[in-house]
């Protein structure tokens, strides 16, 4: 029973652990102004908003949302991210901050879901 227990404790410290990582790494990605790093977390299908589009566009796959994120990232000259906040509302996470830029500072809010103990990026908005 106690070997039980056990396990079932250590599931779920590393369970946390994992998320805890997928969203560190993401504000590690970000911080680096790596758009590729960026990219790795996110889900097949992903709804994006750039300040250059007037409407966000809904379920994007993952590999156009790269293309569209590396693009904004290099004509902007983002070299970096400054974290605001970051909260847990069920199975959904929320980062939130500022993408610093060579001339400009963009707000920035990703959202992230848990699906099957793994958190993946659902909504990208950058304003």
């Amino acid at each position: 029973m106690k070997t039980l227990l056990v396990l079932l404790g250590l599931s779920f410290f590393t369970a946390g652990t994992l998320n805890k990582n997928t969203e560190d790494d993401v504000i590690a990605a970000l911080q680096a102004a790596n758009s590729g790093k960026v990219v790795d977390y996110m889900d097949a299908m992903i709804d994006l908003k750039l300040p250059d589009n007037v409407n966000e566009i809904t379920n994007i796959k993952k590999a156009q949302a790269g293309i569209k994120l590396g693009n904004f990232f290099e004509e902007n000259g983002i070299t970096g991210f400054e974290l605001a906040s970051k909260r847990k509302m069920g199975e959904l996470l929320s980062i939130t901050g500022k993408l610093v830029g060579k001339t400009q500072n963009y707000n920035l809010t990703i959202m992230l879901k848990e699906k099957a103990g793994k958190s993946s990026i659902i909504t990208l908005r950058i304003s």
